[in-house]
């Protein structure tokens, strides 16, 4: 067997030109440009690299990009107080606090102070809340995870009955997504660095999201033939041919693994373009929801 690739660039696309689409139609009407707001606190190369992709992105599709970069010095008070005034800020509609945040700084309550109704990247605790309980809908989904479910989705998954396998429990995507995938009526295990026999409970799944950060860890024996793996790592492996002396793998063996699964992510190419086309999406929404609190 080898899997069908999902390929997530072409998902993404596909999402960024109905977004592009419903921004020209919206200030055709005389409503308000999107706007998005980042923050970026101290100068991590790959945070920096991280907010560039989206403001690209928001140029690219028509929406505002508002950058706010604080030193890594920063004090609680002043990264809460931009919060705040961005808040307070009637052309913005989406706020994103690149994580992580420098140590001394608590993130919990960073988070917190972002308006509800502009948490686009779906990490406010009450949003995280309502994420978590039945029948509650929060206003914004974690962009990964939600990129995660919609190629689930593409890959014509039947959620309800299946057995979901999440390696990873981190704030950002294994956690958001084991819950989506229970709302979805997936019977759900979260597996982790401590999981006793942790291969053979990969095994049991119909649907394995890897989001481990440890390269090429999950092996082709350890999946079950015909699940479908999507696989969100991104880790750099040595390449001295390559002229940036790495390459990028996954947390899945994608040689291995692609002859057993039904369906597979690539990396690069699978989930990654989904979290910014998600985040623009959102973005979006946040601008919609702006517009009923006006009428």
């Amino acid at each position: 067997m080898t899997a069908v690739v999902i390929d997530g660039k072409l998902v993404a696309d596909g999402i960024r030109a109905q977004v592009k689409a419903s921004v020209a139609d919206r200030i055709s009407k005389g409503l308000s440009v999107p706007g998005l707001a980042t923050v970026l606190v101290g100068d991590d190369p790959a945070s920096q690299a991280y907010v560039r992709s989206k403001h690209k992105a928001c140029q690219e599709l028509g929406i505002n990009s508002y950058a706010h970069t604080l030193p890594a010095d920063s004090s609680q008070v002043e990264v809460e107080k931009l919060v705040s005034q961005l808040n307070q800020d009637p052309s913005i509609h989406g706020i994103l606090v690149q994580l992580p945040l420098p140590k001394g700084l608590d993130e919990e309550k960073v988070l917190s102070a972002i308006s509800l109704s502009k948490d686009v990247d779906g990490f406010h605790p009450i949003n995280i809340g309502h994420l978590a309980q039945k029948g509650r809908e929060p206003l914004f989904v974690p962009c990964t995870p939600a990129g995660v479910m919609v190629l689930l989705e593409k890959s014509g998954v039947k959620f309800a009955g299946a057995k979901a396998v999440v390696l990873g429990r981190s704030n950002i995507v294994g956690m958001p997504v084991s819950l989506l995938l229970l709302k979805a009526n997936a019977t759900v295990t979260i597996c982790h660095s401590r999981t006793a026999n942790l291969a053979q409970e990969i095994q049991k799944a119909d649907i394995l999201v890897a989001a481990i950060g440890q390269p090429n860890m999950v092996k082709g024996d350890w999946v079950k033939p015909g699940a479908v793996v999507i696989d969100v790592g991104i880790n750099r492996a040595d390449d001295p041919s390559n002229k940036r002396g790495y390459h990028l793998v996954g947390d899945v063996d994608y040689d291995e693994v692609s002859q057993v699964a039904g369906a597979i992510t690539p990396v690069p190419g699978g989930v990654g373009p989904m979290t910014i086309a998600m985040l623009m999406r959102s973005t979006l929404h946040a601008a919609e929801l702006a517009d009923k609190q006006t009428l």
